[in-house]
């Protein structure tokens, strides 16, 4: 051991041990800090399947994995942080012992084989997304960059500590390897070995290699701990944790059903709440639940959320991922406010702490944020016009690669903007009074929720008391009972069940809105009268039958979603089914036969409540294509497809900033020359028509172009005759020519996930 292994060992252990206690300090106050949000217990269990998305996750990289271009390098650099952290530790007895190595593993040739690769690896990797960053930097102006407002020195620091991490691990091989210590066949060492060709014998050029291995670590930690908020660093232990406490236990991500309004660990009852005690949504930081802190801890800025958000990419202040980094920057700043005991209450007075001095000891700089609003235009921490241009689409949610629950966020926000501080949209008063006196947002009376049945060549059966025979209830919805576009969806559907022999009935007035667009608009008063009062009717309905035999089928996305996912936490337990897939499951089953083809281009639009929240994608391409349509897929489809503008109660909201969403969504569908975009929500098809109807004003689209529901395509085929040519031709019919189809097994739809294959690239 000579003069240079006892001075670079020496320097290293020592920086080593201040390194270390003040990464370890730092993970303490971690700890400390996520702890001020609030409890929620619901994340504690069960163990086994949370596990086993967490090893899938991380191990497989499924999230990752939504966009390919990046997930094999971040993959190299994730197994190359984990497992290469035994060569970090192997450092510290190479700097001082160049020949020395962990004891059996050294020679071990698999062993030898497995750190080349890490080594090989994390610097292809490293390099690789330092390029892929480069490649989609904001500085290129013919595309918005997912990258726009992240910090590039955090990334590009962490990805230079890892590629000479890297180059330290050949390094050190190499020079071992030079020195013929612990002989290692080529092939395990693949990259070392025929460097060690042009290196030198040196125990000193050893230690040097070992010493630039330990060094970057030192000063990686030294940084890091000295920099809380810096995600793209701590997501690397974070992560583990934020995957394993996610919402959904079974591994989903967080769509479906908003998450309850909750209050020091409990689902509140409204009933009994007390604005005095509990909490309603989140108006300060410290209203987040701790699993709300680890969310903004965990951010790694990598902007997938950014990048699919229909509010960004049309010019809106909203980016979830710059939502999640200025909560967390606010979350850190005040946190010594909060660790100190500091509390205030709604008129921002201090009640937390007293005496004549009492912020003695509190960095000013907490203390000034502890008087900042969360939601305000004046110096809040969030603009209210970030919050209010969400359309809880979920394309955020669907593509974060750890988990981040952004909608759920959002929603609880808005919750304590409505029902506390009175504070949203005047747009959204007049839906509240509709749905609070008339049960629907439009305002129509409930008499009229059967005059779309008039004019229909057969009677549609009402409940009357009494269910009879009906296999089905079919919940028609407030835009399928009063809006004329969705009226024709809801004839169409009806029509169709009719001619299968589908034996059903319909509540007429008895129906009210299931409350989706007042919960989602942060209004849960609204949302919790209307959904009490839906479920102790359909309970009454059903009383009697069974929870397989409580069958519902919808046409309405939106009351699909809050049917199957939300009524069940108010004991409404029932079988909901969308119509497109009870009516795929007729075709296969024969009992709707297309006779003649609708030979025309169609496009198909998922919304975003069918697919991305409930993951029906292949049910209505089914019937596109028993239809007989040619079926040209948008770039943005599946679980990427861009949502139409009106989910979030931005229905009922005007679009007054950046280009109109629905626009943005039609242009991209006229982009594959169709002649008729289909879709199976009503809202989607009242979004995507008048987005048709001002593109064919401007003159950008054919008179001919119209949006249409799934079911109509399907109706047009069931009722046609042939067409004389085809018939005098031989053509196979559609009923032949979708003989493969019929012959599927009989899976059905709302059973089996669902998926569509997306184009590659990283976008």
């Amino acid at each position: 051991m000579g003069a240079v292994q006892l001075t670079l060992g020496g320097i290293s252990v020592l920086l080593g041990i201040v390194a270390w206690g003040m990464f370890i300090a730092t993970i303490a106050r971690f700890v400390r800090v996520i702890k001020l949000g609030q409890p929620d217990a619901t994340r504690n269990g069960p163990f086994v399947p949370r596990m086993i998305t967490l090893v899938k996750e991380f191990a497989a990289h499924t999230r990752m994995a939504k966009f390919r271009q990046v997930a094999p390098w971040h993959w190299l650099v994730m197994w190359g942080f984990l497992i290469g952290s035994l060569a970090l530790f192997e450092a510290y007895g190479e700097v001082f012992v160049p020949t020395w190595g962990w004891p059996i593993l050294e020679d071990w040739s698999l062993w030898s084989l497995l750190m080349e690769l890490l080594g090989v690896g994390t610097v292809v990797g490293g390099v690789a997304l330092a390029i892929i960053r480069q490649l989609n930097h904001p500085r290129r102006a013919d595309r918005l960059s997912r990258f726009a407002g992240s910090n590039f020195k955090w990334a590009y620091f962490v990805e230079a500590v890892v590629i000479v991490e890297g180059i330290g691990i050949i390094g050190v091989r190499a020079g071992k390897a030079a020195m013929h210590v612990h002989e290692t066949p080529t092939w395990a060492a693949f990259v070392s070995n025929p460097l060690s060709e042009l290196l030198p014998s040196s125990a000193a050029m050893v230690s040097v290699f070992a010493f630039i291995k330990l060094m970057s670590a030192t000063v990686w930690l030294i940084v890091v701990a000295r920099t809380m908020t810096m995600g793209i660093a701590w997501h690397r232990f974070s992560a583990f944790f934020n995957i394993y406490f996610k919402r959904e236990a079974d591994g989903g991500v967080a769509l479906g059903a908003v998450k309850p309004m909750m209050s020091k660990g409990k689902v509140l009852d409204l009933e009994e709440a007390d604005p005095d005690e509990d909490t309603f949504g989140v108006g300060a930081i410290e209203d987040f639940s701790w699993k709300g802190w680890l969310d903004f801890s965990t951010c790694t800025e990598c902007g997938r959320c950014q990048s699919q958000c229909p509010a960004w990419n049309t010019g809106k202040p909203l980016s979830p991922k710059l939502l999640i980094t200025q909560l967390r920057d606010h979350a850190y700043a005040k946190a010594p406010y909060l660790l100190a005991g500091g509390k205030r209450d709604m008129a921002g007075d201090e009640v937390g702490l007293s005496g004549d001095n009492m912020y003695a000891g509190i960095d000013v700089l907490a203390i000034a944020e502890s008087q900042k609003a969360l939601v305000g235009d004046d110096g809040g921490v969030i603009d209210p016009d970030v919050l209010w241009s969400c359309t809880s689409c979920g394309a955020c949610v669907e593509q974060c690669p750890v988990d981040i629950e952004h909608v759920d966020h959002i929603v609880d926000m808005r919750r304590y903007q409505v029902m506390i501080e009175s504070s949203f949209p005047t747009e959204l008063n007049g839906m509240f009074k509709n749905l609070e006196n008339k049960g629907n947002p439009w305002g129509q009376n409930a008499k009229d929720r059967l005059q779309w049945t008039e004019d229909l060549d057969f009677e549609v059966p009402v409940f009357d008391g009494d269910l009879g025979d009906a296999e089905y209830l079919f919940w028609v919805g407030c835009a399928g009972a009063f809006e004329d576009r969705a009226k024709k969806t809801t004839r169409a559907v009806a029509e169709l069940l009719h001619i299968a022999g589908v034996k059903y009935t319909v509540l007429g007035s008895e129906e009210s809105c299931t409350g989706d667009p007042a919960r989602r608009a942060g209004n849960e008063f609204l949302f919790q009268m209307l959904a009490q009062q839906n479920v102790e009717v359909l309970n009454s309905v059903f009383e009697g039958r069974e929870r397989k035999a409580r069958k519902v089928v919808v046409t309405c996305a939106h009351c699909f979603n809050t049917l199957a996912n939300e009524y069940p936490e108010l004991g409404g337990q029932f079988d909901v089914v969308h119509h497109t897939q009870l009516l795929n499951r007729l075709v296969r089953e024969k009992h709707l036969t297309p006779v003649a083809p609708v030979a025309e281009d169609v496009t198909y639009h998922d919304p975003c409540y069918l697919g991305r929240h409930n993951k029906v994608y292949d049910a209505p391409r089914e019937l596109v294509g028993a239809s007989g349509a040619q079926l040209r897929e948008m770039p943005r489809h599946g679980d990427r497809s861009m949502c139409c503008g009106a989910g979030g109660a931005r229905m009922w909201m005007e679009e007054k900033i950046g280009k109109r969403i629905n626009v943005e969504r039609v242009d991209e569908a006229l982009g594959t020359a169709p002649s008729k975009i289909a879709t199976g929500c009503p809202f989607c098809r009242v979004m995507l028509t008048d987005g048709v109807t001002s593109r064919q004003s401007d003159g950008m689209a054919s008179e001919k172009v119209e949006v249409v529901d799934v079911a109509q395509l399907l109706l047009t085929a069931v009722k046609r005759k042939p067409e004389p040519a085809l018939v005098a031709s031989g053509a196979p019919s559609l009923d032949e020519s979708d003989a493969e189809l019929s012959a599927k097994p009989d899976v059905p739809t709302d059973e089996k996930p669902t998926g569509t294959p997306l184009p590659e690239g990283d976008d």
